[in-house]
């Protein structure tokens, strides 16, 4: 009796077929923790979903992906719907998934804390990049849906808290998926219009009416945007991308408005303030100046002004007594001083004056004739010289010196024995 085989193709692709067949694993939602995340060149991801007891291999392809706003992430707890089938090259079953969101949170919300840490690296929220908004603004651009509650909020709150305020409304859709492209289109075109001030927003909403808002590409061009952005979407417990890169975030369209613009009575309040104390401060100078010159007017020299030169008069007639009284003394000391020099007898008999000098002269003449070395000479003695120095002493001489002898009548050389 010859025993019916099955090939191991036949066995995988019969199991195969009993596991589609099993309406309990055609459409199956299975929660779990990813590991072995890794995405092929070809776009699909291949991963295992595992709990704290068991796992099982899963693949999601590329044309599954699209649906996703996040990145899935090794160690990531997730929802997966999907089926069970055999991978009947290998003999074994896995999970191919079609959606997958985050478990308990979902993907939204991972999109967008994912986006937000993106952005928060770069550093597109940092307060070094916020612009101050405008405190007196002149034309105000909106870009928001040209209907809807949100823009009648911002016109009709800045219309009636500073009416010297231009508005104008760049529409644009504000949810679906053409709303990011159109929102960042209309900035673009805001900037080509003198804008002091750009309000980005739209009313309240759930997260998939808000997302387009936290778009990546929406928030690159409000950080780009050269006029101060102010961020007004949703309701006050509403956040999105936009309100952190924006330079001031408002908690509804409204707040937007409030932030945009003054109070017009606040303004006039200030004005009329800041002229109350102008006037003060004019009359308080005037009333000083005032003061001031009346004090000067009451000085003596503008009641008799002769007494300025007066004064001056007098001090001059002194300097003119002490300069006349100076110079007679002068003229006296040197007319005494003349006649003292007129007494000596050197200007009364000059001639005995120069006799006596003359013979002074003569005597110290024969002083220095006497201490006259040459006629020593004369009178027969000599002058010994070592190098032309005068030797005075036999002490200073040595056998073998050459020594100098100087007469009255010529030198001799000799040398000592």
């Amino acid at each position: 009796m010859e025993i019916e085989c099955l090939t191991v193709s036949q066995i995988n692709a019969y199991i195969n077929r009993k596991l589609k067949f099993d309406n309990n694993l055609k459409n199956v939602y299975i929660k779990g923790e990813i590991s072995n995340f890794k995405t092929y060149p070809s776009g699909h991801s291949y991963f295992t979903l595992k709990d704290e007891k068991s796992q099982i291999p899963a693949v999601m392809f590329k044309g599954r992906k699209y649906g996703l706003k996040f990145q899935p992430e090794n160690g990531m707890k997730v929802i997966i719907k999907g089926k069970i089938e055999v991978y009947e090259r290998d003999g074994k079953y896995q999970l191919y998934a079609s959606t997958m969101t985050e478990d308990g949170i979902g993907n939204l919300h991972i999109a967008f804390e994912q986006l937000k840490k993106k952005l928060e690296k770069e550093g597109l929220f940092a307060d070094a990049h916020k612009k101050p908004i405008p405190k007196y603004p002149q034309r105000i651009g909106v870009v928001t849906a040209q209907t809807g509650a949100a823009i009648r909020d911002i016109i009709t709150t800045i219309r009636r808290r500073y009416p010297y305020c231009e508005v104008l409304v760049f529409s644009t859709l504000v949810q679906g998926d053409m709303a990011a492209g159109q929102i960042v289109r209309q900035i673009k075109h805001a900037q080509e219009y003198d804008l002091d001030t750009l309000i980005v927003g739209r009313g309240g909403g759930s997260i998939e009416d808000l997302w387009p808002f936290n778009e990546e590409i929406v928030a690159r061009e409000i950080y780009a945007c050269e006029i101060p952005v102010i961020s007004a979407v949703g309701h006050e417990i509403d956040y999105t991308i936009s309100d952190f890169v924006a330079d001031k975030r408002a908690a509804t369209p409204t707040a937007a408005a409030e932030i945009a613009v003054p109070e017009i009575k606040e303004v006039q309040y200030k004005v009329t303030q800041l002229s109350l104390r102008i006037n003060k401060s004019i009359n308080d100078k005037l009333t000083l100046n005032r003061a001031k010159v009346e004090n000067i007017s009451q000085k003596q020299i503008f009641k008799n002004p002769e007494s300025i030169y007066q004064i001056k008069e007098m001090h001059l007639d002194s300097l003119i007594n002490k300069l006349n009284f100076t110079s007679s003394n002068i003229i006296s000391e040197n007319r005494n001083k003349l006649l003292k020099l007129e007494s000596r007898s050197v200007l009364r008999n000059p001639e005995e004056v120069t006799k006596a000098k003359k013979e002074t002269f003569l005597r110290n003449v024969e002083k220095l004739k006497i201490l006259n070395p040459l006629l020593t000479l004369k009178r027969g003695y000599s002058i010994a010289k070592i190098d032309d120095k005068v030797v005075s002493s036999a002490k200073d001489v040595k056998s073998g010196d050459e020594l100098d002898i100087e007469f009255d009548d010529g030198t001799i050389n000799t040398r000592v024995i």
